[in-house]
């Protein structure tokens, strides 16, 4: 997901993006934060100019077979969260638009280095963020060298979907068709369970959130159409997910104990590269064999640094108390229901999903 502030200017329709054009001429004239969401909101509106409705997609001859299979699935991935799952699924993925490129934006993320600290952004609505959305892949580069110039870790990463919480009609990429079919229907309904439940100022549980609706959605999708190699993978898929999540968590604590325990300077950035060390190395080591789905090897070849660690964590914050608050009811689309009741009613959602396994 990307700074939505972006997206809501373009509410206002297509006089809108002819005047975000003209400005766009003149955003060297203007600050850096305005000419970041000119250059933001014109790249969005040449994405909403060039969607199509996906039924027009599909239906054309010119459309080849993999990318009209991929769209049969996104329909029906979008009426099972729709019908079976109960979510707000709007107007959500009804249209397709054509990217020119692999990589749709770059997402930039920093933190300090003496302690898990992200370092976060404002915006309207939906308040401060850890991350940052570039559509201009050299801007996101210039702004990380600046913060690493400033002592912060950072950590760039390329993100190919994002959600608008329902504001308006989101398009299908196709930088997102290319991806597997369990990926790809855990990908849509990911995106509308954004749409059903945002909590301001809680971005760990908004995506975790999303990422157990997403792959527990896409396992029961694909049980209800009797593809049964593919339920298991999405299940698979989501069980490495929370292995992940262990595994980040375990990390986490490893850290925060290091952080307070009064080392500094060199000492500390030594003691914490030997721990990023050692982390990668149980990963590709003894953790290895247990996972089903992820290259645990690749994976461990990543750099680690306090922003990759506080990046990811966004997604698999505490993911094993979903699995147990589903396991306590049996049934998706109750569990769904009952954590978007409690916590979308204010105060902290994660107390609110400890109340819902209490609740089961």
């Amino acid at each position: 997901m990307i700074p939505r502030l972006l997206r809501r200017l373009l509410r206002l329709g297509c006089v809108v993006v002819i005047v975000l054009v003209v400005l766009g001429a003149v955003a060297a004239l203007l600050s850096s934060d305005v000419r970041y969401v000119l250059r933001g909101a014109v790249a969005e509106a040449g994405i909403l100019w060039r969607r199509r409705p996906i039924v027009e997609v599909v239906g054309d001859s010119a459309t080849d077979r993999a990318t009209r299979e991929k769209l049969l699935l996104v329909i029906a991935a979008r009426a099972y969260a729709a019908d079976s799952l109960r979510l707000a699924v709007g107007e959500t993925f009804t249209t397709y638009s054509t990217v020119d490129r692999d990589t749709l934006v770059l997402v930039l993320s920093a933190s300090r280095r003496d302690r898990l600290a992200a370092y976060t952004w404002s915006y309207p609505i939906v308040g401060r963020v850890p991350y940052k959305g570039f559509f201009d892949f050299a801007l996101a580069a210039r702004e990380a060298k600046r913060l690493q110039r400033a002592g912060l870790d950072t950590y760039v990463r390329p993100s190919d979907a994002f959600s608008t919480l329902g504001w308006f009609n989101d398009p299908l990429l196709s930088t997102v068709v290319g991806e597997d079919s369990v990926e790809l229907a855990a990908t849509v309904i990911h995106e509308v369970t954004h749409n059903t439940l945002f909590v301001r100022g809680h971005v760990d549980f908004n995506e975790s959130f999303a990422t157990f609706v997403g792959y527990r959605g896409a396992e029961a999708f694909f049980r209800s159409r009797g593809q049964t190699r593919l339920a298991d993978r999405a299940a698979a898929r989501w069980r490495d997910e929370v292995r992940l999540s262990r595994f980040y968590g375990v990390l986490v604590d490893r850290l925060n104990v290091l952080y307070v325990s009064g080392m500094s300077g060199p000492a500390l950035e030594a003691a914490r590269e030997q721990l990023f060390r050692q982390s990668a190395d149980e990963l590709a080591g003894p953790l290895e064999p247990t996972f089903e789905t992820i290259d645990a090897r690749r994976l461990a070849r990543r750099p680690l640094n306090n922003a990759v660690v506080l990046a990811v964590q966004v997604y698999l914050t505490r993911l094993g108390e979903f699995d147990q608050v589903l396991a306590a009811s049996g049934d998706l689309r109750t569990v769904i229901a009952r954590i978007v009741s409690r916590a979308g009613s204010g105060g902290d959602p994660w107390a609110a999903l400890a109340g819902s396994l209490e609740g089961s």
